[in-house]
């Protein structure tokens, strides 16, 4: 069956029917084309690029025009996913107006079909308004990785039954304001489960259980190419860091014994071409040496003497 641009409509259908709606991270051209090419329904360029791809030590030093350059690469190399922009911290809270703003250069500069931003009820009102210009807006509630400093820490949200209702609370304040899908991060398996039931809209679940409509992973975490942590809620399908680092050992081994480059990787000039050359080379190099100022001769011969 030929494959089609993922649509919102299409997510939507998805859940109607129960048939699980998969995303991955992506922050760059090859990665774009291998996920898009592996048949993933959306295609997240997360903020978490600060942390995998940039070194920083959390999302929050991440800028929009970080987000904006990788999310063009990440469309360049797409060609039916639905790719989402993550607005990064400080680009929607300060207003409403400037969140707007930032959301629509996720759409007119980076080519993203749609947006995610963190936060539940909280901001509802500013997901109103981005939806309200015509950008659809993905929600993100549990551990918001933004407000890591203020949940204090990793930690799992809606443990208890007033951490659980508020989960619910906002998941239906961002649905009333037009959400189009929300993930749900590091919340318990029920809870998550029931929160779904609840909406009309997708969940799409990290660290959150079976029960979501959908399923979101890091690249870097899936593949094994980052290995500073690795999640609980994580599973490694690859182990490619290893193997990447014992591929340049080996290159830097090869190089140094000259066994690299070989006949095979390199290219050649005719015989008779390159002896023209070497001698007309020989005559301008001699040349050149018989031209050479004397004050660089003087201080060629004050640095023998040293």
């Amino acid at each position: 069956m030929d494959r089609k641009k993922v649509t919102i409509p299409h997510l939507h259908a998805k859940k109607q029917r129960g048939e699980p709606i998969t995303m991955i991270t992506a922050y760059d051209y090859p990665g774009a084309l291998a996920v898009d090419e592996a048949g993933v329904d959306l295609t997240l360029v997360g903020d978490s690029l600060g942390m995998v791809v940039l070194g920083y030590e959390s999302t929050v030093p991440v800028t929009m025009e970080e987000m904006l350059m990788h999310c063009a690469a990440v469309k360049r190399g797409t060609q039916y996913a639905h790719i989402v922009g993550d607005m990064p911290f400080l680009s929607y809270q300060i207003d409403v107006k400037e969140a707007v703003r930032n959301a629509g250069r996720f759409l007119k500069e980076s080519g993203a079909d749609s947006v995610k931003l963190e936060g539940g009820t909280e901001m509802a009102a500013t997901v109103k308004a981005i939806v309200a210009a015509g950008i659809p807006v993905m929600g993100h509630i549990g551990l918001t990785p933004q407000s890591v400093s203020k949940l204090g820490g990793y930690r799992v949200q809606g443990k208890t039954h007033s951490a659980a209702r508020k989960l619910l609370e906002d998941a239906l304040a961002l649905q009333a304001a037009g959400a189009y899908a929300i993930v749900l991060e590091t919340t318990p398996e029920r809870v998550s489960e029931f929160v779904s039931k609840q909406l009309s809209i997708p969940t799409i679940g990290i660290g959150a259980g079976v029960g979501c409509d959908g399923q979101v992973l890091v690249f870097h975490d899936l593949l094994g190419y980052f290995d500073r942590f690795s999640p609980r809620h994580n599973k490694r399908y690859a182990n490619l860091r290893p193997i990447i680092v014992e591929a340049v050992k080996q290159y830097v081994q090869e190089v140094s014994t000259r066994a690299f480059p070989t006949a095979d990787n390199s290219f050649t000039i005719d015989d008779a071409e390159f002896e023209a050359f070497a001698s007309e080379a020989s005559d301008i190099a001699q040349s050149r040496r018989l031209s050479v100022p004397l004050s660089n001769e003087r201080e060629r011969e004050r640095e023998k003497e040293r």
